[in-house]
């Protein structure tokens, strides 16, 4: 199985559910929140995996990657943070408030 394929059901979820979270108050300014969100886990993902492959301290087997790369590190690992910074808000804006769960 490729990374790209393990990552997919993660990108699927993220979607549906950010998209569910579209009926509730202030979703543009959330999307706008996790895209800022995103660039800088991103940028942080690019620096520290290149510098952990760089290092050697482990390595991808090039049979399971896309072969995309933003320096050394493969494409698919930026599906995690890109996973994080819109899923993690829009499951946060969907669970019912703690008024709500009292009652």
């Amino acid at each position: 199985m490729t990374y790209a394929l393990l990552t997919l059901p993660f990108l699927i979820a993220t979607a549906v559910i950010t998209l569910a979270s579209a009926s509730r108050p202030r979703f543009g300014r959330r999307m706008a929140a996790s895209a800022v969100s995103f660039v800088v886990l991103a940028a942080l993902t690019a620096v520290f995996d290149n510098v952990m492959l760089a290092l050697g301290l482990f390595t991808y087997p090039a049979e399971h990657l896309s072969g995309l790369r933003i320096g050394l590190a493969p494409l698919e690992d930026f599906a995690y943070p890109l996973c994080a910074a819109f899923l993690v808000p829009a499951v946060f804006t969907l669970l019912p408030a703690r008024a709500e769960v009292r009652a």
